[in-house]
């Protein structure tokens, strides 16, 4: 950088506010601001901001993108004898990790990003500025941080709700049908390794203004993507399923409901048992229904950036199962992140 003065010092204690950049396999995305563009941004680099920290998330396995070790400001004068100096989350200097790349302009990259390596990365960019009248060298020393997040793409399934009208409601001949139904779904989906579960019904009186007293079956299942052997589909995708076991669900709930839109069809043809049985036009519903792993979890509030993500539980959470939720721990000791206890 040449002229008078340069860039006032910023303290590296002004950090105060929250910015988001969600990086996933080869793109990014991010909030269009006046500081950083999306351009930028799709050549797979992500600028600091001495004003706060830059929060970005990356997915589990793959490696993140450039950290920058400034902001696109700066990144476009020159800068005389530049020195960056990276820190990880546990406050140990980056240089000469295996599991980084540094490059001699003071960009890093977090390859085959971990759970274990969420946290706090800054950079701290010392440089001088050469005063235009007098020649004395002044040193700068700016710094960056940057919220750096594992996540999961959610598992998906899907709630699915049919009614179905009938002469009167008996029990044992509503079981046999459900039983039915249930084995038709289930063989019109088994080749995608997804399945019906959590089905039940309940069979109601209903009056109605026109026709007088009617009986409906009300059916709800869960289309679940994890059938016996749906293990195997993933053998030949490196660590994670997720993208395939979705892609399969998605593809199950689909069928199901080009299954139910011919219906009638079905019924003449394959109850010969239950003729009075018919299906309630239109009153197909599919409600898509998301989980996390176990230590991850949903936050809009917190990630309003990557609020469909299953992001990392922060240190002082935790999740157990498969909820959306990562739970506050009473231990004020837990400081991991992707906790699935406090203990």
């Amino acid at each position: 950088m040449a002229g008078g003065g340069g860039r006032p010092r910023c303290p590296p204690g002004a950090l105060l506010a929250v910015a988001a950049v969600v990086v996933a396999a080869g793109w990014a995305r991010a909030e269009q601001k006046e500081e950083q563009s999306i351009d930028l941004i799709g050549k797979n680099e992500v600028y600091g901001d001495t004003r706060h920290e830059v929060s970005v998330y990356v997915k589990v396995f793959t490696n993140s993108p450039f950290l920058v070790c400034m902001d696109l400001a700066l990144s476009q004068e020159k800068i005389i004898d530049p020195n960056y100096l990276w820190t990880g989350p546990d406050g140990r200097y980056l240089q000469g990790q295996g599991y980084v790349n540094l490059t001699e302009t003071g960009k890093l990259m977090v390859m085959g990003f971990r759970v274990a390596m969420s946290g706090a990365y800054t950079c701290t960019l010392s440089h001088k500025v050469i005063e235009t009248t007098t020649q004395e060298e002044i040193e700068m020393v700016e710094a960056y941080k940057f919220m750096v997040y594992a996540y999961r793409e959610a598992d998906h399934a899907y709630q699915m709700s049919v009614r179905f009208s009938m002469t009167q409601c008996r029990l044992q001949t509503d079981a046999l049908f459900v039983e039915k139904l249930n084995k038709i779904l289930n063989s019109t989906i088994s080749h995608l390794t997804c399945h019906i579960t959590a089905s039940y019904y309940k069979c109601h009186s209903i009056r109605t203004p026109k026709n007088g007293l009617q009986h409906e079956l009300f059916v709800n299942f869960l289309v679940n993507p994890f059938a016996p052997g749906w293990e195997e589909v993933c053998h030949e995708v490196p660590y994670d399923c997720e993208d395939v076991t979705n892609r399969r669900v998605r593809q199950a709930a689909e069928l199901i409901g080009r299954f139910f839109h011919q219906l009638r069809y079905v019924l003449k043809y394959e109850f010969h048992a239950v003729p009075t049985i018919q299906y309630v036009d239109n009153s197909f519903s599919m409600t898509p229904i998301d989980s996390c792993r176990p230590g991850f979890g949903k936050n809009h509030h917190t990630h309003q950036n990557c609020a469909s993500c299953c992001v990392v539980c922060s240190p002082g959470t935790y999740s157990p199962d498969n909820g959306v939720t990562c739970q506050t721990c009473d231990n004020p000791q837990a400081r991991m992140y992707g906790a699935v206890s406090c203990y």
